[in-house]
């Protein structure tokens, strides 16, 4: 399952600053509908990410019935990525 769309990367300040991007509803369902299937516990669901000439390997997690997709720094740092910034992502999801 390949999936893309765009939304806003948010920081959460924790132990360490974490970056995000929340999946839009209308992707979340069609995730949902094969989170059983795919998820390798607690609702995480493993996904190839790409973002501009980026691609790494992340897990999406589950959040207020839909999920969110962590920013690693070997993405955002490359594509020069700053809280705020509309990202364009790409999601493959092996169902």
């Amino acid at each position: 399952m390949i999936l893309a769309f765009s939304d806003v990367m948010f920081e959460w300040r924790g132990p360490s600053p974490f970056f995000f991007v929340r999946v839009p509803g209308e992707v979340a369902v069609r995730i949902g509908e094969v989170a059983s299937m795919v998820t390798y516990g607690w609702g995480v669901i493993p996904a190839t990410l790409t973002i501009g000439k980026t691609t790494v390997t992340t897990s999406l997690f589950p959040k207020d019935g839909g999920y969110l997709v962590p920013i690693k720094n070997a993405v955002r740092i490359p594509e020069r990525l700053s809280t705020g910034d509309v990202v364009s992502i790409v999601l493959e999801i092996a169902v």
